[in-house]
């Protein structure tokens, strides 16, 4: 190989891992918007940042297309917390930090893996209307994104909630199965996801290990999830 033809693989490789390292900020970008728009329940926001054919997976069910993805947010989500208001509620309180993002963008810079995680503290003001609460809440991501003309956006949100507890009694007193995971689909269910996970995700104090996309980073050997003691505790 030439001088100059060295040079210019030289530049055409690094070009390339520059364009990866932008795409993570990105990426990155993209997740941390999404956790500042739920935090206030900007919930036409969070629509706005997947891609059509974007997927949402919560509490057992999957939300799909954009149908589905505005059935969750504008529908139950917004209905429920804010009572239809596309912004904050007096006394809501909905913190959702994006925290520990391993992101992984594919060769040819279209698609991309995340896996992160959500520490929630929520609840209702003592003064506000409604029932005063206040929980604790945490969980896994393992989310894909896509780019469109130039843009990344959310191709699935997987969120696996592993644990809630109230804040007065702590995380050691949660009821099992205190958060019921979905058991109906849509239309059935108006506000229902489009499908039910399977096999149906369960709650603290099961500790059940939520799949890598990626392989151990040292060995490069997949990271083997053995879950067979995680729920050794539940009767069904």
């Amino acid at each position: 190989m030439s001088e100059i033809a060295a040079l210019t693989a030289r530049i055409d490789k690094l070009e390339h891992e520059l364009g990866i390292e932008q795409d993570v900020n990105q990426i990155r970008r993209l997740q941390y918007t999404y956790g500042y728009f739920i935090d206030k329940s900007q919930y036409n926001e969070c629509v706005d940042l997947f891609a059509e054919d974007g997927d949402v997976w919560f509490l057992g069910g999957i939300y799909k297309g954009r149908a589905g993805v505005e059935r969750l947010y504008k529908e139950r989500f917004q209905n429920i917390f804010t009572a239809g208001h596309n912004g904050p509620k007096y006394g809501w309180l909905l913190d959702h930090p994006q925290l520990q993002m391993v992101i992984d963008v594919a060769n040819d810079r279209k698609t991309a893996q995340v896996r992160g995680r959500s520490m929630m503290q929520a609840g209702l003001h003592e003064t506000a209307e409604g029932d005063a609460r206040a929980w604790w809440e945490g969980g896994i991501y393992e989310n894909e994104y896509v780019r469109e003309s130039g843009v990344w956006k959310i191709k699935a949100l997987r969120y696996f909630p592993h644990w809630h507890g109230s804040f007065a009694d702590g995380w050691q007193k949660t009821p099992i199965d205190f958060i019921p995971m979905a058991t109906t689909c849509f239309p059935e269910d108006p506000l229902g996801p489009d499908e039910l996970i399977d096999p149906v995700p369960r709650l603290w104090p099961a500790t059940d290990i939520v799949d890598f996309h990626y392989p151990h980073p040292v060995t490069g050997e997949p990271i083997v999830v053995d879950n067979s003691r995680a729920r050794e505790g539940f009767k069904d």
